[in-house]
């Protein structure tokens, strides 16, 4: 890490009433110096113009390096410098030192005579306290090249943040940080600094033309500097804000970017170079939803390291799924209004020690998705909104920047600069983190004008309809470049409606005319919302309910599904998934394990959040995470909790080993029922299919109550079924009521098929066969 400069460039004054109180950066050594002697005698300095003097303290000149630093004059080279409250100011050359003659409100200037061209040098400046010497910010010329500009005004910067942004970098052989922000109608803007106590006047940035952005690189600068951008609006007022493209963000409630670089060594390009070749919908896609601030609460991303990924291995999820991970203010909002899109939160830990953690998972074989939002952010004053000035990353149009729901603003989807903002952010994550799987959050509040707003309140598009068509074609450039980009990576909607062609291609045009959305995966909204009302009904009742069951199969194939039972079912007082469950405990439990056999042998993939997977009774709370004690041997003695835990494990286990529950999920060929009527039983049962025809047979029976001699069909040519999947061994916690093993198929007609075989389905409970 390079050290900091003892306020490098700058001055000492009192911080502003509502920042915090500034950290003191450690001292760097000093450059060699220039040689001794005397410079000749410099002379006056022409006058300052009134009003460059009047935009520089106001912090609203455009072109600060115009008149600051060293330029040529008649006579030789002007060199001023605004250095407030400094008491001197000299500049030091090849040929000696020369001193600047104080021109009022912090200014210094000078001509060096008999030179024709602007030789290197320092300035040497003197505070009542200290004495600093540094390299002159303002004789360096723009870092930002031409080419990054042309992208940043095209929107097609694909990756944004190595252009925006603070960058430590090395200019001419001088180390230091280069700052620039995109803040287009800014009228100034100034870097406040720790090391200058959050007062920017003398370190105000130029603008770099037509493309909004603005830059300066700040000599000495380095790793570890927190930082802000002063910005003056139009109206000459200044807001002090936080940098959308930060790496790094100081640990909440503090507000503050921090300047970093990674020298981070992965060691994960074997699982980069395997899931390059794997196809997600023809593999395993187990996943477990993680809060990581309360999976283990107090632990870090290096500490969580050292155990998530051992315990999510051992329970054979394949991949993790993380609630968001950028920085956020609000801890209770679990990540879901983001300040910081290019920062992990820094309550856990620093972004290399996130990608340790992420290094670590791919190491014990576990993919990692993260939550990404972007359909929408908070307001608060020091972060995104009104950056500068103006409704710059939110609409203009007030009806479509609120969200109703949430309090918070909604992107610009048809601003360029603002889609190449959230697009190259989800490449971001994917190329410098590594991160396997982006599941985008609230894609229904995206795409419809009309969401949760009343007649009057939206304005229809173009063609008169209520499609958001700026957010489909940014979802639509979103998913083809991080598919482009990124090899084997994932995107997965939250999409709670029937929009049509959500895992369609972007490319495969629709029966209304539009190409696909592009999503690798979409939530099954409706399985989850129809099943939990299935089982939450007494077993005397869901015979009246039975189609809530079936009717997921009507459409299990128009989407490449995801079956999610997250985070949101198991808050607000919704109840933890066994709490849903009717009857007494035994009777929850057994219906919490029969509804995991169920959902685990269903097409899609599915998804458990912590805490499900052990049959936590109480809500989850993101003060304290999983109640963990519930495994401790004194409760669970009868395989109370511990044995629901097991279920999971051996559930993914058995999924894993089994191609016929993934390899064809896309493929309606790879299901077929075998019974969906049986609404007095309360029974289902279903046979899935491998790529080469071998069958697995799933049974559930959501009646308390043993189904003696329960006749099944099976396909022809199989003569005997083993039994691999019991929910309701002895082990798990259930009656111990087994089926015989093996089960030999007869040629009596069933269902339909020529052969069938005859089952005790044990109470409560789902049964998986496959041949022997």
């Amino acid at each position: 890490m390079t050290p900091r400069p003892e306020l490098p460039d700058t001055f000492r004054s009192a911080p502003p009433a509502a920042t915090p109180a500034p950290r003191r950066p450690a001292a760097q050594p000093a450059a060699p110096g220039p040689a001794s002697g005397s410079a000749s005698a410099p002379a006056p300095a022409p006058p300052l113009e009134a009003a460059d003097r009047d935009r520089l303290l106001a912090g609203s000149h455009h072109d600060p390096h115009s008149v600051l630093g060293a330029h040529p004059v008649d006579g030789g080279v002007l060199v001023r410098a605004l250095r407030p409250f400094a008491r001197s100011v000299t500049v030091l050359t090849e040929r000696g030192e020369a001193a600047l003659a104080s021109e009022g409100d912090g200014f210094f200037a000078a001509v060096l005579p008999g030179l024709a061209t602007v030789p290197a040098y320092r300035l040497r400046t003197a505070y009542d306290e200290t004495v600093v010497e540094t390299e002159d910010a303002y004789r360096f010329l723009p870092t930002l090249g031409d080419l990054d500009l042309h992208l940043i005004t095209e929107g097609r910067h694909e990756q944004l943040w190595t252009a925006l942004g603070a960058h430590p970098m090395t200019v001419d052989g001088v180390a230091g940080t280069r700052f620039t922000v995109w803040a287009p109608n800014a009228r100034g803007v100034r870097v406040a600094a720790d090391y200058t106590y959050w007062d920017g006047t003398a370190q105000p940035m130029r603008s770099l033309g037509s493309s909004g952005v603005w830059e300066l690189f700040l000599p000495g600068v380095g790793e570890g500097t927190c930082y802000k951008f002063d910005i003056c609006r139009a109206d000459g007022s200044h807001t002090l804000r936080a940098d959308p493209m930060a790496r790094r963000s100081e640990c909440p409630p503090d507000t503050a970017s921090i300047v970093t670089g990674s020298a981070y060594a992965w060691g994960d390009a074997g699982w980069l170079e395997q899931r390059a070749r794997r196809a997600v919908h023809a593999s395993p896609f187990s996943v477990y939803e993680v809060h990581l601030p309360s999976w283990r609460p107090g632990l870090g991303y290096r500490e969580l390291a050292e155990q998530l990924p051992a315990y999510v291995a051992e329970m054979g999820f394949t991949h993790v799924e993380l609630m968001p991970v950028c920085e956020h203010p609000f801890g209770g909002s679990w990540g879901y209004q983001v300040t910081g899109y290019y920062a992990p939160t820094a309550r856990l830990g620093s972004p290399d020690d996130f990608r340790h953690l992420v290094d670590a998972l791919h190491q014990a074989g576990i993919g990692v998705l993260m939550d990404w939002v972007p359909a929408h952010f908070p307001k608060d004053d020091w972060a995104l909104a009104h950056f500068d000035g103006t409704a710059l990353y939110e609409h203009p149009d007030p009806q479509r920047a609120e969200h109703p729901d949430w309090g918070t603003l909604e992107f610009n989807y048809g601003r360029t600069e603002v889609r190449n903002f959230l697009v190259a952010n989800a490449v971001y994550w994917c190329e410098e983190f590594h991160i396997d799987g982006l599941r985008v959050d609230a894609v229904a509040s995206m795409l419809y004008l009309d969401y949760s707003r009343e007649d009057g309140q939206w304005s229809p598009n173009e063609y008169g309809g209520r499609e958001n068509l700026d957010a489909v074609r940014f979802l639509q450039e979103m998913n083809a470049t991080v598919y482009r980009r990124c090899p084997g990576v994932v995107t997965v909607a939250e999409e709670s409606t029937a929009w049509d062609g959500v895992t369609r291609a972007t490319h495969q045009v629709g029966p209304h005319g539009v190409g696909g959305l592009g999503f690798g995966l979409k939530w099954n909204m409706g399985w989850m919302h129809d099943s939990l009302q299935y089982i939450a009904k007494e077993p005397v009742h869901r015979k009246y309910h039975h189609n809530e069951m079936t009717f997921s199969m009507v459409y299990a194939y128009s989407e490449n599904y995801v079956l999610p039972i997250s985070h949101d079912e198991v808050v607000h007082g919704k109840g933890a998934l066994v709490s849903k469950m009717p009857g007494d405990w035994w009777q929850q439990r057994a219906t919490h394990r029969a509804y995991l056999g169920y959902m685990w042998a269903h097409p899609g993939k599915q998804l458990l959040f912590m805490g499900q997977e052990f049959a936590q009774g109480a809500e989850w709370s993101e003060s304290h995470g999983p109640d963990w004690w519930l495994l401790d041997p004194a409760y669970s003695a009868q395989g109370d909790h511990a044995g629901v835990r097991d279920l999971v494990r051996d559930l993914n286990a058995r999924y894993t080993e089994t191609p016929a529950l993934w390899e064809r999920d896309t493929d309606p060929s790879g299901f077929a029922w075998v019974e969906a009527d049986a609404r007095e039983d309360n029974v289902f049962a279903f046979l899935r299919f491998a790529a080469d025809g071998t069958p697995l047979l799933a049974v559930s029976n959501f009646c308390p109550v043993v189904r003696h001699d329960y006749r099944l069909g099976v396909p022809e040519g199989t003569a005997a079924w083993r039994v691999v999947l019991n929910t309701d061994e002895a082990r798990y916690g259930g009656s111990g009521v087994a089926a015989a093993d093996p089960v030999k198929a007869e040629p009596v007609p069933a269902q339909g098929r020529a052969a069938s075989v005859s089952l005790d389905l044990p109470p409560l409970a789902t049964l998986w066969l496959r041949p022997a």
